[in-house]
Formats: C-alpha cells, structure tokens, sequence
C-alpha cells in the first residue's frame, strides 16, 4: 500500500496494483480500475516515485525471506498410511 494525501490533509493507502492511471490537471487524480477517483496532494512524479519505491521494498521482502526458527519438519506416520 502507499500513503496519499487527500486535499483537506487526511491521509489514506491505496494499493497501487489497482491503480489504472495517474493524471495531474493541475490536480492528481488516482483513477482505480472501478473507476473511482482520488484526488491528492502529490504530484504525478511522487505517487510514482511511491509506487517504485512499494515495489522495490515488495521485491526486496521476497529475495530475502525471514528466517523461521522452530522445531524441525518431521514426517508423522498414521495407521492409514504405515502399513499397520
């Protein structure tokens, strides 16, 4: 999600995959793939730069996954499936 900034100063995230376009007319407008329109405080340049940076962090997140500690993996045998 990115963190915007609606015309009267209240913050909201969008999730930038239903993003379908961005417009400034002076205005920014986030158009979602619905249809519905936001109007926000930063520029055309920055929501991209928003959107670029989301991406980089989801991309940098699935190369280096966190390290789970725990008991080990072990295979349970059932009376189904043991031969008993």
């Amino acid at each position: 999600m990115i963190v915007v900034t609606r015309l009267n100063g209240t913050r909201f995230a969008v999730n930038p995959d239903i993003i379908e376009r961005i417009h400034e007319s002076p205005d920014t407008h986030l158009v979602t793939l619905d249809g519905a329109t936001y109007v926000v405080r930063e520029s055309l340049a920055e929501v991209v730069d928003l959107i670029a940076n989301y991406r980089a962090y989801i991309l940098r997140r699935a190369q280096d996954p966190p390290i789970v500690t725990g008991y080990p993996l072990s295979l349970v045998r059932t009376p189904d499936t043991d031969g008993r």
